[in-house]
């Protein structure tokens, strides 16, 4: 086809799909193009503007690294990874409910044996945390791998702290008792804002959003014959739970972060300063029930 325009563009492209073998790739593509397309159309995008755009996504590649994904968190803040964990993530009433990853998730967290301090030095006041997994019917799930990470007193990942090197703190890998439990101390969360230095910050201070995500600790939890479960759990009453960056927050996470005085901590410890305790359960669902269409909210 030949003297394109601005109308016959879109059917252009789309008869030379005709060839794609692989039907969902062809849907995929014939979809994406299509509303891009409207997409320029609707706002008369100009040449300009669409070579910030790219510039935009440029710089958003060059951001990332082994230790931090833009494009992830470019994903989180336009709602994306949200949206796709909830039409993928359906759960039966009764089971944990999923959100989203995160850009700092790593894939050497260290091994910890039940009661470790995982925070390793990380600043925060200290945190007493006992989580039991289980399955819908209430049995406890035993040797399931529970991967924990979270931010710091100061609101950092241990990878957005250069001088720790490779160095890992405030996480770890650990796997469910007989009982399905883990047990181990680690930091209280604190609420703090999502990186500003890059190309997603940018766009977030542009379009006059605030880059502010509630407290909370990450779980990714693993068991043989079970949907895995990626989540957060939340602090009651922090000011940002409704109006989180990422939109990640669901009522059924927001757990209870009891605050204790100086005294003895549920594993024995005799603290001399005030300290939390959280006791929270995680309700996995079968592999067949990950199928299921989302909850509505």
């Amino acid at each position: 086809m030949r003297n394109i325009n601005e109308h016959t563009i879109t059917p252009a492209f789309l008869e030379r799909l005709a060839r794609c073998q692989s039907s969902r790739l062809k849907e995929i593509m014939s979809s994406l193009v299509e509303h891009l397309h409207d997409f320029a159309r609707e706002v008369r995008l100009t040449e300009a503007e669409w070579l910030a755009g790219i510039e935009f996504l440029t710089a958003t590649g060059q951001k990332c690294s082994d230790t931090r994904q833009e494009f992830i968190l470019l994903s989180d803040t336009l709602g994306l990874s949200m949206l796709t964990v909830a039409l993928n993530q359906g759960k039966p009433a009764g089971a944990t409910e999923a959100t989203v990853f995160g850009p700092f998730h790593v894939l050497d967290a260290p091994p910890a044996e039940q009661g470790a301090d995982i925070a390793r030095g990380a600043p925060g006041e200290p945190l007493f945390v006992q989580a039991r997994v289980r399955s819908l019917a209430g049995a406890p799930i035993a040797g399931a791998e529970v991967d924990i990470w979270q931010a710091d007193d100061d609101g950092l990942y241990d990878v957005q702290r250069p001088e720790l090197g490779s160095a890992r703190r405030a996480r770890a890998l650990m796997h469910t008792d007989s009982a399905g439990s883990v047990r181990f101390r680690t930091i209280a969360p604190t609420a703090y804002p999502v990186p500003t230095d890059g190309p997603v910050g940018q766009m977030l201070l542009a379009t006059g959003r605030h880059p502010w995500r509630p407290a909370h600790i990450h779980f990714m939890i693993r068991a043989a014959g079970f949907a895995p479960l990626i989540t957060h759990i939340f602090v009651d009453g922090d000011k940002y739970l409704d109006s989180d960056v990422v939109f990640g927050v669901r009522s059924s996470l927001i757990g209870n972060f009891v605050r204790h005085a100086a005294g003895t901590a549920p594993d024995g410890t005799r603290m001399t300063q005030p300290f939390q305790v959280l006791q929270q359960d995680f309700v996995l669902a079968p592999l067949a029930a990950s199928l299921l269409p989302a909850r509505a909210a």
